[in-house]
């Protein structure tokens, strides 16, 4: 089934944390992925006294159940060493299940899709820029970037 991951670090090496966490999916049989946009280097959002985030977006497959592989990635997350924090707070890496497949859910747990990927740019400009013709829950994502802020968001430049 295809799947949607949205990844985002801002404590250590942003990059390499996105990195680790997309080899790690692979790796422990998560997902196969097919697409993986450029790291991106976006403002904080939600709460803003930290420092900037690396975003990425990967589609690929998997077999696993939304329930699965939301235990799959809060495991790849746990085992990173991220630690609870305050909600939109500063992170070693968060791994987001953007979609899978056509599931629609709406539950404490687990919303698919994604609940605020409509509303964020740091997440549809990556995602438009493997997958600009996704539509999810009927919508066009390149349609919904079109309607959203992307001031800041910008391509990683290392160094």
């Amino acid at each position: 089934m295809r799947v949607g991951f949205g990844l985002g670090s801002n404590i250590g090496d942003k990059p390499e944390n996105i990195r680790k966490a997309l080899r790690w999916l692979e790796e422990r049989g998560v997902a196969r992925l097919a697409a993986v946009s450029r790291v991106y280097r976006t403002p904080p959002w939600g709460v803003l006294d930290q420092g900037d985030f690396a975003n990425a977006c990967a589609i690929g497959e998997t077999t696993l159940s939304p329930y699965e592989l939301l235990a799959a990635v809060k495991k790849i997350e746990a085992d990173m060493g991220r630690e609870p924090s305050r909600r939109w707070g500063p992170r070693l890496i968060d791994v987001d299940i953007l979609f899978l497949g056509d599931h629609t859910l709406d539950d404490p747990e687990l919303t698919l899709p994604h609940k605020e990927l409509f509303g964020r740019g740091f997440v549809l400009l990556p995602l438009v820029e493997i997958a600009p013709d996704l539509v999810l829950d009927g919508a066009p994502v390149k349609e919904a970037l079109a309607s959203v802020d992307v001031e800041g968001v910008r391509p990683w430049a290392e160094g």
